[in-house]
């Protein structure tokens, strides 16, 4: 009987302590690109990425599978300042994060979100919270300039630009964990935008999306961990943010903005985000997670700028943004 083409991935990440390794960057490519194309068995999907999962996936790996990804896009092509990735939804406070991107879309900054959402219960997704704030989630590719045109901002689902990639994100219900996929989704920027901001669940994955985003040639990368994995700056703690500036790899320590732990939000609702918006309603917590997430966007797109002049441009795009967007 003949080998399976894909059993060699599978062979070089589960030959054991001493004989298994990473994949090479190519390899990575190779491997993706046929299971976005349908070419294996669900049982050696499976297998492929839960054996990343308990290896982790290396750099070299994540740049490998983000580029067969970017093979498979047929996207308009768009001029986009900003590339925002949202995959992990919230659960423990108010997407703030959401208000960040749109201010910062208010101030000029033409900005693409996309995520996917439902893969993990219990969580409120930007896609539907975005419905309800009525702000465009695209349904057509075609409909993502005229969003941009109208507001800078349009947030687009990864079902619609990769079903393979989402599809593979949802067995995350069969196996009861998070794969490799909701770490390479975060690197993707489909519009090949200059600057892109990622966060990341665990504090050890920032070293990876950073080299990742180098070899991946992205001009202007931030990743730091935000809450519950969305792009949102925790304001009780010191945030470390990695950054790539053409090629150069950086890291800034940002001191923390509040003392003490916040207690959980029992509701996440649009209803609380537009109050904020529109009428100032807004906890300590929630400005200065709004204000520390637009001063990190801010950074990096302008790296000159100090901490303290990034939180003085943001606390401006904050007090200039357009209240009756979400009237």
């Amino acid at each position: 009987m003949t080998e399976h083409p894909f059993a060699q991935y599978v062979r070089i990440l589960g030959k054991g302590k001493s004989g298994s390794r990473s994949l090479t960057l190519e390899e990575a490519r190779s491997a993706m690109t046929m299971l976005l194309n349908g070419e294996v068995e669900d049982v050696q999907l499976g297998a492929f990425l839960m054996l990343l999962r308990v290896k982790e996936e290396s750099p070299e790996e994540l740049a490998g599978f983000v580029h067969a990804v970017r093979d498979s896009l047929s996207l308009p092509g768009l001029s986009v300042d900003l590339d925002w990735a949202s995959y992990a939804g919230k659960r423990r406070q108010q997407a703030w994060y959401l208000l960040a991107a749109l201010a910062l879309a208010d101030s000029g900054v033409r900005t693409v979100m996309h995520g996917a959402a439902g893969h993990t219960a219990g969580r409120a997704y930007s896609e539907q919270l975005l419905r309800e704030l009525g702000e465009p989630v695209v349904e057509d590719l075609s409909e993502c300039a005229t969003a941009l045109k109208q507001g800078n901002f349009c947030y687009l689902p990864l079902r619609l630009f990769c079903p393979g990639l989402q599809r593979m994100m949802e067995m995350r219900q069969l196996f009861g964990l998070r794969s490799p996929v909701h770490s390479l989704a975060r690197l993707i920027n489909p519009f090949a935008a200059p600057h892109s901001l990622q966060s990341i669940f665990h504090p050890a994955y920032s070293d990876s999306h950073q080299q990742a985003a180098a070899l991946l040639q992205q001009p202007h990368a931030a990743v730091f961990k935000g809450e519950a994995g969305e792009a949102e700056r925790k304001p009780e703690a010191i945030c470390k943010v990695k950054t790539v500036h053409n090629g150069v790899l950086g890291e800034q320590e940002w001191p923390k903005l509040l003392d003490g732990r916040q207690t959980w939000q029992t509701e996440l609702s649009s209803l609380c985000l537009r109050e904020a918006w529109c009428d100032d309603n807004i906890s300590e917590y929630g400005k200065y997670a709004v204000l520390g997430s637009i001063a990190i966007a801010v950074q990096l797109r302008t790296p000159q700028l100090d901490i303290d002049a990034a939180y003085a441009k943001a606390t401006e795009i904050w007090s200039a943004r357009n209240r009756s967007r979400l009237g």
